[in-house]
């Protein structure tokens, strides 16, 4: 072997894509392929993995090694995930107009949890009041967290300041 010729591991990383395009996002190619999923809006390490096996691609491949056939396979399992998954998994269960349980994926998952506040916030529900006023919304305490003003109760510094100087004016 002479010192012109590229070895295996030199050989691999020209043949890696840096970018893979799924939905309206590019993947980092250079992760494993469950690792790079996750950076999907709507697709957690359960969703990717389970992606993968029904893909029939191992999860710790480097996604942007991956021939191009294995790739489309994969896109078609992202995009088809809904009808695949059990509804417990879904991420937009009950729509509110047809009843249908679906996963979101991309932008369509920030569009629709966008939706769904403002519906709540023009017909006054409980949680859209909450989400008007900026509180908490799932029953968190809010005595003593959350606060988004200046500071609530003594201020220890200002009082020993305030001490300080009273001493000098004294003396």
């Amino acid at each position: 072997m002479s010192a012109e010729e590229p070895t295996d591991a030199e050989e691999e990383d020209e043949d890696i894509r840096y970018f893979v395009r799924i939905g309206q996002a590019d993947l980092d190619g250079t992760k494993s392929v469950e690792r790079s999923l996750t950076e999907l809006d709507g697709i957690g390490r359960r969703s990717a993995r389970i992606i993968a096996d029904k893909a029939g691609i191992d999860r710790r491949a480097t996604f942007g090694a991956l021939e191009d056939e294995e790739i489309e396979e994969i896109k078609s399992h992202v995009e088809g995930f809904a009808e695949e998954v059990p509804e417990w998994l879904a991420n937009h269960r009950n729509d509110f107009f047809d009843g249908e349980t679906t996963h979101e994926i991309g932008n369509d998952l920030e569009l629709t949890r966008r939706q769904d506040i403002n519906r709540m916030k023009m017909i006054d529900s409980y949680k859209g009041v909450r989400h008007k006023r900026g509180q908490k919304v799932r029953g968190q305490r809010t005595k003593s967290t959350g606060r988004t003003e200046g500071t609530i109760g003594v201020n220890v510094e200002a009082i020993k300041e305030e001490a300080a100087e009273g001493g000098d004016e004294e003396e």
